[in-house]
């Protein structure tokens, strides 16, 4: 391990950083790793950025691999780094550390999450022995291990478990927490010290922070009983939001918010948490009251308009938002006078754009659109004042105000419409202030997905769009303001229901015009607002279709390809990915109408992903463009299928599965489409694979099976040479590939299991099976996915050999670490193999086997496992169930012969339970083979990049129905027991009746 400081180093260098990955994957396996990585972190002689590195790659470790069944950490070492990590975060209080010290505490949490307090109980011990009297560097380090433990509780849902965890800290660490917290408020409230008044701050606004976590699911007994010092007469709370000592204010320039201002922001967060669950406790004393007097203090007539202020702006007003939303304070807010104060004094100031905020328009637009888009009332912590502000508007109007609102601010929208018309080049400002208090005012409900759902019935949208908003938005580039053209798309896009469809098609082909505008924001809002209007649904149906846009598609996905194509390099061209979003939504709303250039776009995309693959830097863009790059081809080869390529040059070297994809088809004159998709994406997944660009394998391995899937028999010996790159262990490890593996396999097994049998592959894919992926907690849906299509298109006789094994491996995973989801799994498996029609395979077969391994297992299984499970299967799997238990009842010999029969009533009796909701034994099919596609919505999708599986919705194919052969499961059992009846007479009557 002598060279881990330069793995690391080298892991942060593009050149060489999938070497030293693969390098430190090796390492990592190695007795001790874990405590030399941490003493590479706390070693202050390394160069930061290795130590910086090292930080980095524990947590990763923790976060991925700390439960890892396949290739698990050794247990002496977890037991060891859980000792070390809180003396670890001590030692790294230096304020020069903190960056460290922050991914240490990540770490702390991460693990705390998952081994917290069962396998680490003396932790709250460790953080409670080390706070001090004295020394806040330490105090500090303590309050953020403590907090990012924390922390995650705000957003559980509560339950048993997690009370026991709370009640289990709330037990060690209230007491020395009200000690310290008592202590840090009266340094700070009380004389300034003359030393340490930064880092007695910083641990003032941790400490909030913790009161938060603390309070976050319940009020804890300490908290309820100690009430009046933190939120009494003279309470705490109320000191601090008047606290603003000289000596910690900051220059005006400065963004960052200054710590009195952190710690009113978590005061007013935690205010704003007790109206939302305790608001008896709040009423107990006039409280809000108080702290609404204090806000109006802090932030009336626009006292604080400093950038650096924006956040706790933001919360102040997010905090009188949620006060007349409660329905708790109606006296306060029903005066008319009040309002009008509320509107002119905090509303009417924080919606006015301030001049940073043009400046970002035009120098750092994506950041612009972020913010823009944001909604504060969603929890984001960068909302912004504006949408605060319409927070507090759409708040009085839907507690019962809109009358009195609509009028107030109606008088505001008119002085600024007057204003922009006496110099609408200089007063543009107003008009954007009038169009976002109206946007503001006519909103009773929304969503991010399908915008304003019900409007203020006081205000006409429509009349508005058509006098005020029309008007900029087809207004040629250059002539209005280009902030007012996008306020003129951004209120299309908001108030998109509201409109009819003639309406938004007429308006289609000024977005399209506005797609081709120099303005980043603009070209940018005309394609947000193009991808939400094509998703517009009614009665649950997409009103727009490929008919509905025939005319202007390919011109529409050309502007916007070109738009992406222009960056100058591989970031710039994957950061905007609303384009690419937009793109998507084009193709696959056009669907065949974009037949006559679909090999140019096909093309196009290809040339984008090469791009991008340079240096993958989006997610979202780079799930869109695999999403476009799927459906087109889905629509262009759904109904024009191929069983074989015209003709395809054959590998020379069969040592070098991916390297030969290099392979050119030749499709000159071929009447078919998937061979011009397979010809134009085998090279850049090459370079994906050989690359091994982690990020892109997983949409890869999904785009590779839907071509296959589309194979309607042969497997064409271009894709079977890929099998041993496949069935190799080192493509198992990444876990996000495993979808699109076990997706690709399948479609191999469905097509050419016989070859795969000769080769020795069925082998190796059971290999795969037992050992990666029925281990695995997190991956043994797909070992059990995988299993089904082995035993669907292997001959019994065939599959023999391998059967008993593979019990025995799912019979140890039951017996060493079964949870709820797996025995589900098992039992569905069972019925699974009985329920196939396929000659040789049937209930016997099952139980032959089970048996093989010991005598009278089958009857343990079916009574603990499958029949207790089989009534609880989901609807989805009813019919399989109810198809699997009959065929056993009915067709199984062992299940008539001693000992087994014991079990035949317990069976009947779960069929019975099944029959109970009969509309779930047929499976439904879509009348649309694309249904649901046209709906791929990623809006609520995370940034940031991990090598996890993102689904392609466009390249799924409808599941076949395993028991197809059956129409009617009811009728099946009556026909089956007048068989069984025929053969065994009374005896058949003698068991129901026990049933």
């Amino acid at each position: 391990m002598a060279d881990l400081p330069k793995l690391l180093v080298a892991s942060l260098k593009p050149d060489t950083r999938k070497e030293a990955e693969h390098a430190l994957s090796a390492v990592s396996t190695q007795p001790g790793f874990l405590g030399v990585l941490l003493q590479l972190v706390l070693n202050s002689s390394q160069d930061r950025s290795a130590r910086l590195a090292a930080s980095i790659y524990l947590k990763n470790i923790a976060k991925t691999r700390w439960e890892e069944e396949v290739q698990p950490l050794l247990e002496q070492d977890k037991v060891a780094l859980r000792g070390q990590l809180v003396p670890a975060m001590l030692s790294l209080s230096n304020p020069t550390d903190k960056t460290i010290r922050m991914q240490i505490a990540e770490s702390v949490s991460l693990i705390a999450e998952l081994d917290f307090p069962k396998n680490w109980p003396d932790l709250i011990d460790q953080l409670v022995a080390s706070l001090s009297a004295s020394d806040y560097n330490i105090n500090i380090g303590v309050l953020e291990t403590a907090h990012s433990i924390f922390r995650p509780w705000r957003a559980q849902v509560r339950s048993d478990p997690l009370f026991t965890v709370i009640n289990f800290v709330l037990s060690k660490f209230m007491d020395p927490f009200f000690g310290l917290f008592r202590q840090t408020s009266q340094l700070l409230l009380s004389t300034p010290p003359s030393s340490n008044y930064p880092q007695l701050a910083q641990a003032m606004v941790l400490l909030f922070d913790i009161f938060y976590d603390l309070t976050c699911q319940d009020l804890p007994p300490a908290i309820e009983d100690n009430y009046a010092v933190f939120l009494g007469n003279e309470g705490c709370f109320f000191s601090f939001l008047d606290w603003d000592p000289v000596e910690l204010r900051q220059d005006a320039n400065d963004a960052a918010p200054s710590l009195p201002a952190q710690v009113k922001t978590v005061i007013l967060e935690i205010a704003e948490l007790f109206i939302k669950l305790y608001p008896d406790q709040l009423q107990k004393s006039p409280a809000v009251e108080t702290l609404l007097q204090k806000v109006w203090s802090l932030i009336g007539a626009n006292k604080m308009p400093s950038i650096s202020d924006d956040h706790l702006v933001s919360q102040a007003l997010t905090f009188v938002s949620t006060a007349i939303h409660s329905g708790y304070y109606k006296p306060i807010f029903s005066s008319k006078d009040t309002i009008q104060a509320i509107v002119q004094g905090v509303v009417v100031p924080n919606v006015t754009l301030r001049e940073h905020e043009v400046e970002q328009f035009e120098d750092d637009p994506l950041e612009y659109i972020r913010v823009d888009l944001a909604v504060s009332s969603a929890g984001l912590d960068n909302g912004g004042r504006r949408q605060a502000a319409a927070d507090v508007l759409r708040s009085l109007v839907g507690a019962g105000h809109e009358v009195e609102t609509t009028e107030i601010v109606g008088s505001f929208i008119a002085t600024d419409l007057a204003t922009y018309q006496g110099n609408t080049t200089v007063n543009w400002k107003a008009k954007d202030s009038a169009i976002f208090m109206m946007t503001a005012v006519a909103t009773k409900g929304s969503t991010t997905k399908h915008g304003v759902t019900s409007t203020n019935p006081l205000v006409d949208v429509v009349q508005f769009f058509s006098e005020h908003i029309f008007q900029d938005l087809q207004a040629p580039d250059g002539s209005v303001h280009p902030i007012l053209q996008v306020d003129a798309i951004r209120f299309l896009y908001t108030f998109r229901n509201q409109l009819t469809k003639e309406q938004l098609l007429a308006v289609l082909p000024h977005l399209a015009r506005h797609l081709k505008s120099d303005n980043y924001v603009t070209h940018t809002y005309a394609a947000i607002a193009i991808d939400r209007i094509l998703l517009i649904k009614q009665n649950g149906l997409l009103i727009f279709s490929q008919a509905d846009i025939h005319e202007f598609a390919a011109e529409l996905l050309s502007t916007i390809l070109s738009r992406i194509e222009s960056a100058t390099s591989p970031e710039k061209m994957a950061e905007n990915d609303h384009l690419m979003r937009c793109a998507m939504r084009v193709v696959l709303t056009a669907r065949q109408t974009l037949t006559p250039g679909y090999q140019e776009i096909l093309s196009r995309f290809v040339n984008i992903l090469g791009t991008i693959a340079k240096n993958p830097s989006n997610p979202h863009f780079d799930q869109y463009i695999f999403e476009s790059i799927a459906g087109l081809m889905r629509y262009f080869t759904f109904f024009d299928k191929v069983s074989s390529f015209d003709s395809i040059s054959k590998y020379d070297d069969l040592f070098d599965p991916i390297s030969s994809l290099n392979s050119r088809f030749v499709v000159a004159g071929s009447p078919t489409t998937l061979p011009i998709f397979e010809q134009a994406l085998f090279g850049p997944f090459t370079f994906i694979l050989q690359q091994d660009i982690d990020q892109y394998i997983p949409y890869s391995f999904q785009i590779l099976a839907q071509m296959l899937e589309l194979h309607s028999n042969d497997v064409p010996a271009e894709y079977r040479s890929l099998l041993p790159f496949l069935l190799t262990p080192s493509i198992w490890q990444q876990k996000g590939s495993i979808p699109g593996l076990v997706k690709l396999l399948k479609a191999f097994l469905a097509r050419d299991s016989r070859s795969m049998l000769e080769q020795g592959q069925v082998a190796s894919v059971l290999a795969v099976v037992q050992q990666r992926l029925i281990p695995s907690k997190t991956n043994d849906t797909w070992g059990f996915e995988l299993l089904n299509s082995v035993v669907m298109y292997v001959k019994p006789g065939d599959l023999q050999q391998y059967m008993r094994p593979v019990i025995m491996t799912l019979l140890t995973r039951m017996q060493t670490s079964k949870t709820p989801t797996y025995e589900y799994l098992f039992a569905r498996f069972i019925l699974y193999c009985i329920a196939l029609n396929v000659d040789g395979l049937g209930p016997d077969y099952m139980i032959s086997i089970i048996e093989g391994i010991q005598q009278q297992l089958w009857s343990q299984i079916l009574i603990n496992f499958v029949i207790p499970q089989a009534p609880k299967v989901p609807h989805r799997d009813r019919k399989l169930a109810a198809v699997g238990l009959i065929r056993l009842l009915c067709q199984s010999k062992y299940m008539m012969q001693e000992p087994f029969i014991q079990t035949w009533p317990r069976a009947y009796q779960a069929v019975s339970k099944l029959f109970s909701e009969p509309q779930h034994l047929s499976k439904k099919t879509d009348a649309d083979p694309h249904a649901g596609i046209t709906e791929i919505d990623y809006e609520e999708q995370t940034a940031g990049y991990q090598a996890a599986y993102s689904r392609l919705a466009a390249s799924e194919s409808q599941e076949a129905d395993p028991v197809a052969y059956i129409s009617n499961p009811q009728q099946f059992f009556q026909e089956q027991l007048e068989n069984l009846q025929k053969q065994y007479g009374n005896q058949v009557q003698a068991l129901t009746n026990q049933a």
